[in-house]
C-alpha cells in the first residue's frame, strides 16, 4: 500500500504531519486551543514517556472531554491542562519552558459539538497567544495555525493571522499559508511559521 502524500491530507491532517516532522520524543509542546482534545493526545503520542505537553482551554465542556480523551488513551501523566485563555500561555509556564518549545498547535474558531458556538476564539486573544507562541518556541521549531473561515468571525480571524504571519522577520522565521483553491465553500486553512535554527 502506497503511503499517503501530504498534497492528499486536510489541514488538520496536515498539520500533523509537519508536526511530526518536527517534534521528537523527550520534547515539549503546547496545544493553545485544546478542544475535545485530539491535538493533545497526538501531541502526547508524539513526545512519548519523557517529554510534556502543555494545553490551554478557556471551556470547561473541553475540559472535561480533553481528559478523559487522554485518560482512555493512557496519556494523562504526560499532559498539563491549563483552564484558561491561550494568550496567557507565556506567564503560565515556568521560566525553564521558555524557549524550549518545540511545538504549538493552533484549532481556531468553535468546540466541535459543543453547546454554544457563539463561544469563539477572536484576533484580540489569538494574536497576544502567536507573539508568545514565538517567544516560547526553541529555534527550529513549528507554530501551526488551522483557521475556519466558514462561520461568523472566523474570515475576519483568519485574515488577522495571514496578515500577522505576513509582518514576521523572514531572517528569523519561515511563514506559508495552505488551503483548496478550487472548493466552493470558504475553506479552511493552515499557516505555519517555523523558527529558523541559529
Amino acid at each position: 500500500m502506497r503511503a499517503v502524500q501530504p498534497f492528499f491530507l486536510n489541514v488538520s491532517q496536515l498539520a500533523h504531519f509537519f508536526v511530526a516532522t518536527v517534534l521528537q520524543p523527550g520534547e515539549a509542546a503546547i496545544d493553545a486551543t485544546v478542544g475535545n482534545g485530539y491535538d493533545t493526545v497526538f501531541l502526547a503520542r508524539q513526545v512519548g514517556d519523557t517529554g510534556r505537553v502543555f494545553g490551554f482551554e478557556v471551556q470547561l465542556e473541553a475540559l472535561e472531554k480533553a481528559r478523559k480523551r487522554l485518560r482512555m488513551a493512557g496519556l494523562e501523566a504526560r499532559v498539563t491542562l491549563f483552564g484558561e485563555s491561550h494568550a496567557h500561555m507565556a506567564t503560565a509556564l515556568a521560566t525553564v519552558w521558555h524557549g524550549r518549545i518545540s511545538v504549538v498547535m493552533f484549532n481556531l474558531g468553535y468546540l466541535p459539538g459543543g453547546h454554544d458556538r457563539s463561544c469563539i476564539t477572536r484576533p484580540e486573544t489569538t494574536l497576544p497567544a502567536l507573539n508568545a507562541a514565538l517567544q516560547l518556541l526553541r529555534p527550529g521549531g513549528l507554530i501551526t495555525v488551522v483557521a475556519y473561515p466558514g462561520h461568523p468571525g472566523g474570515a475576519e480571524e483568519a485574515e488577522s493571522v495571514r496578515a500577522w504571519a505576513a509582518t514576521l522577520d523572514a531572517t528569523h522565521y519561515a511563514a506559508s499559508t495552505y488551503r483548496c483553491c478550487n472548493c466552493r465553500k470558504p475553506p479552511p486553512e493552515l499557516t505555519l511559521v517555523w523558527k529558523r535554527a541559529r
